[in-house]
């Protein structure tokens, strides 16, 4: 457990320091890759738009037993007046196999597509994100999945 927390700092911090300039966001999400996730994601152009990723850490507890989820994810966002935004992308969500406790389909890692809506105005501010997330992986597809997410973009 200690060991996911240090490399997911590592991650956070390694994109902090590459990507200073480009636009950034941190949000929690429900439903989506990540369950019920705490993310940070940024753009690699330094502009508003284009390609991008995110990286999080979710997961869920329940009666004693529960899984941590780690969702990595390349995307691309367009728009034509930078404030609402298409999403697509599509990337991993690793479940480190010690926290996976009988959590049933969600016990291993598994891929996701990424199509949706993103609200994130070019000064900064409330950021909002619905989504809807493909999950698939061995014995695993979930094709209407969705999440629905709300942070601020800085």
């Amino acid at each position: 457990m200690k060991k996911i927390l240090v490399l997911t700092a590592l991650i956070f911090l390694t994109i902090q320091y590459s990507f200073s300039q480009s636009a950034k966001a941190v949000f929690v999400e429900a439903g989506g890759p990540g369950l019920f996730s705490f993310n940070y994601d940024t753009r690699f152009s330094g502009k508003e738009n284009g390609i991008g990723g995110r990286v999080g850490m979710g997961g869920f507890y329940v009666d004693g037993e529960g899984a941590i989820f780690i969702p990595l994810t390349l995307n691309y966002i367009i728009s034509k007046n930078k404030k609402d935004y298409f999403e697509f992308g599509a990337g991993a969500t690793i479940v480190p196999t010690s926290s996976a406790i009988d959590a049933g389909p969600f016990s291993q890692t598994s891929g996701h597509l990424n199509f949706g809506y993103r609200y994130q105005p070019e000064k900064g501010g409330l950021f909002f994100r619905a989504t809807i997330n493909p999950i698939f992986g061995e014995g695993l597809f979930f094709p209407y999945y969705g999440g629905v997410s709300l942070g601020y973009k800085f």
